[in-house]
């Protein structure tokens, strides 16, 4: 990744979010030409770049102090939280000096995680890593996922799945959001760790394979993925709505996600459903 392009461009693709009254800059005339400050008693001004050399002048002086300027940049550029964090990492990737790229040592899971998964029965749980690589899953999740996290198939790479994978859209009924949160989930963590070999060989192998993928990646869109809600299409029960929560992991660089429905929803009752399928399928086999 090209550090010394990465804040600009992704700037760039902000600005079209924002109209110059968000930014907190006038307009004049028909022409809708804007100023900020003095300059409006000299000449009219283009919007496009005063909005750009506002949030850029800006972002310069956040890689000096990101905390004495954090301020500017909440106002002016209209980001939410994980497009700030995301231009803090941007910006502290392009002051660094150069480092050379470097491959992740492979995650294992530690046997106390394994354990956590074992004991969460009721509820359905996978643990990822930073590249979106699913690690392993409970008994329930992989009932819930079906043939997709069955143990001869792990690690699987979601990113990959979803892109590549038609099978993805059968059981992501919302695909298309499900695939804008992945693209974003990538872009945030190129931004954290763009030495990263491993994840700009996996970046560079999704924009060859999908265009999908390559249409999202150009948008700069950036996701924190903590809790949404998620409907999949399950053999068993058919089409199921639950909340995913993202728990991370500290100092193992993992994320535990799990799926959780209302007490007395359907939804509950659709994974009641498969837990009993699963405790009589076990059952049948002793």
């Amino acid at each position: 990744m090209d550090n010394s392009n990465e804040v600009h461009e992704f700037l760039v693709s902000r600005r079209g979010q924002v109209t110059p009254e968000q930014a907190g800059l006038q307009t004049f005339g028909d022409n809708k030409h804007v100023c900020r400050g003095s300059d409006a008693k000299k000449s009219p001004c283009s919007p496009a770049s005063v909005w750009i050399t506002t949030i850029v002048w800006n972002a310069a002086c956040w890689v000096a102090s990101p905390t004495m300027f954090s301020m500017p940049l909440r106002e002016p550029s209209q980001l939410d939280e994980a497009e700030r964090e995301h231009l803090f990492d941007l910006a502290q990737a392009a002051a660094s000096s150069p480092r050379r790229p470097a491959r992740k040592k492979v995650l294992q899971l530690r046997p106390s995680i394994r354990r956590i998964l074992d004991g969460m029965t009721g509820v359905p749980a996978y643990v990822r890593d930073a590249h979106l690589n699913i690690l392993d899953a409970n008994v329930l999740c992989r009932s819930l996922y079906g043939d997709t996290l069955a143990p001869e198939s792990l690690p699987l790479n979601l990113a990959r799945f979803v892109f590549i994978d038609q099978q993805s859209k059968e059981l992501f009924i919302e695909w298309e959001t499900i695939a804008d949160d992945v693209a974003g989930i990538l872009r945030a963590e190129a931004g954290r760790t763009p030495e990263d070999r491993n994840l700009s060989d996996l970046i560079g192998e999704l924009a060859t394979r999908s265009d999908p993928f390559r249409k999202r990646w150009a948008r700069h869109n950036v996701r924190l993925h903590r809790t949404a809600l998620k409907k999949l299409r399950n053999p068993l029960v058919g089409e199921i709505e639950l909340t995913g929560d993202a728990l991370e992991l500290t100092g193992d660089g993992l994320t535990l996600i799990t799926y959780t429905a209302p007490k007395g929803s359907e939804a509950q009752q659709q994974l009641d459903l498969l837990l009993s399928w699963l405790t009589s399928d076990r059952v049948e086999k002793q």
